[in-house]
């Protein structure tokens, strides 16, 4: 913690907070990206896409899990939803899962997780909809299988919105599904015929 403060303190001296950029993200942000994705400290939105301050609105989460519409009467993940869509007018959606996911490895493994009640009731929102991967072939199924999946299952997920549903409808905006390897960098991206693909950078 003692070097996260110490840079903290001199975030202000090694940043040129004099720059005409800072001061134009004073008067407002107007990111181009929502990114939904995972909690995990390993996995950084704007590391990963070399995002500058503003260019990118972010959802993190455990699982990066979006609930349903209507599935809470007052959650973050809708109100940040709605905010990004309806007043931020972000046109690009990102929904990341990663490798080495733990919110996945303890579904794909059927963790007891009733010492952790918070977590189990989170990630009950995901079990429905992967319990045709978790329950086909549990032996060889591989962590990407589930994390993958669970990123569709995601996107499947957002267009329950109104607001998401109305801008698809009428070409305002785009859903992608990422899959990002921790231990290699790469990102795959979900393709229409719906597999996860590497592409030419």
């Amino acid at each position: 913690m003692k070097a996260l403060l110490d840079r903290a303190r001199s975030f202000r001296r090694r940043v040129d907070f004099e720059s005409g950029e800072y001061r134009k993200l004073a008067e407002g942000q107007y990111p181009e990206a929502l990114f939904i994705t995972c909690s995990d400290s390993r996995v950084i939105p704007a590391l990963i896409t070399g995002a500058r301050p503003g260019e990118i609105f972010e959802l993190r989460n455990a699982g990066n899990i979006v609930p349903s519409y209507g599935q809470h009467a007052a959650g973050g993940e809708a109100a940040t939803i709605e905010y990004a869509l309806e007043v931020l007018g972000v046109q690009d959606v990102v929904v990341c899962g990663h490798s080495h996911c733990g919110a996945m490895g303890a579904l794909r493994s059927g963790d007891d997780l009733t010492a952790l009640p918070g977590v189990d009731a989170w990630l009950g929102l995901a079990r429905p909809s992967l319990a045709p991967v978790l329950t086909g072939a549990p032996d060889g199924l591989e962590l990407s299988d589930v994390v993958q999946r669970n990123v569709v299952n995601q996107l499947a997920a957002l267009r329950s919105y109104p607001v998401v549903r109305q801008r698809l409808d009428t070409d305002r905006l785009r859903l992608h599904g990422w899959y990002y390897e921790v231990d290699t960098g790469q990102v795959h991206e979900l393709d229409e015929d719906g597999r996860f693909r590497v592409h030419a950078g």
